[in-house]
């Protein structure tokens, strides 16, 4: 009995999520950017698989939602690559969630990806999981600011303005 519970519990939560995905097409639309219903679905399916497998669980569909708003205004995102983009950005978000320890909130982790997905990669998707994402979870775990980098500490000049 319980099982069942479960499993119509756990199908509100996601219908409850796909609802939301397509609420934030009244957003993006101004962007050119919408998502189907069976989009929204794929999103949903994404999120679950990647919360299984980083050994996660999340309640509501906020950190996608987020992720589109935040997101939706990029450079380098336009309707042909938007879906397939979301997807690899909510698994990296998952992956790296993990990866950090959780010592930087969901906020947080969304606009550093934002921040370098249009800045130093690009819209590389690759340079923003291999390269930034990595630093960053390595940095925290470290003890460092997310966007510490070793490069920062040998540009600073001396006091007499010479490096």
């Amino acid at each position: 009995m319980s099982f069942e519970i479960m499993n119509v519990f756990s199908s509100l939560i996601q219908k409850q999520a796909v609802d939301e995905i397509e609420k934030s097409n009244d957003f993006t639309f101004k962007f050119g950017l919408t998502l189907s219903r069976q989009d929204a679905i794929e999103l949903v399916e994404t999120r679950t698989i990647s919360l299984k497998g980083n050994g996660r669980i999340e309640f509501g569909g906020g950190v996608i939602d987020k992720i589109i708003k935040e997101f939706c205004d990029s450079p380098y995102i336009a309707m042909h690559n938007y879906v397939e983009t979301l997807h690899e950005l909510i698994e990296n978000f998952y992956f790296y969630k993990n990866e950090t320890l959780d010592l930087i909130s969901d906020d947080e982790l969304i606009k550093f990806m934002k921040s370098f997905f249009d800045g130093q990669c690009q819209g590389s998707l690759e340079l923003l999981s291999g390269r930034e994402l990595d630093k960053m979870a390595r940095n925290l775990r470290y003890g460092y600011a997310p966007d510490y980098s070793e490069d920062n500490e040998y540009e600073k000049k001396d006091e007499d303005g010479e490096y």
